[in-house]
């Protein structure tokens, strides 16, 4: 009895052991988008968004562009708030949850996130 216990705990420790160097192991994994999504990213704001927000500005309320600053201002600091307002819309802007599929909100909103980041300057 007193063996399978030891066992236990012997099991239980390297369980414990190994659920911490996984979980340490994905948060040091880089949060940049990888590079089928930052071209997918890239594709459907070309397709859906570059009409009012070219290189991230906005040709209606030039208040609402795409820069840092200005979607901090508006109270948009991050890419779920983007994805939410690509999905549902904003103001007079429309919600693109058909055009941009499943999952698109979110791949867009964390390339314009990104962009945003690096001040829409292209590498």
């Amino acid at each position: 009895m007193k063996e399978n216990l030891k066992f236990f705990f012997i099991k239980l420790r390297v369980f414990f052991l190994l659920s911490f160097c996984c979980t340490f192991f994905y948060f040091s994994l880089p949060k940049e988008l990888n590079a089928f999504e930052a071209t997918l990213g890239e594709s459907l704001f070309k397709h859906n968004c570059a009409g009012c927000h070219i290189n991230g500005g906005n040709i209606i309320r030039r208040s609402k562009n795409l820069k840092i600053s200005s979607l901090k201002r508006n109270g948009i600091d991050n890419p779920e708030a983007i994805a939410k307002i690509a999905r549902q819309g904003v103001g007079i802007m429309d919600g693109y949850e058909d055009k941009l599929g499943d999952n698109g909100d979110q791949i867009v909103a964390n390339w314009v996130w990104e962009q945003a980041q690096k001040a829409w300057i292209q590498e």
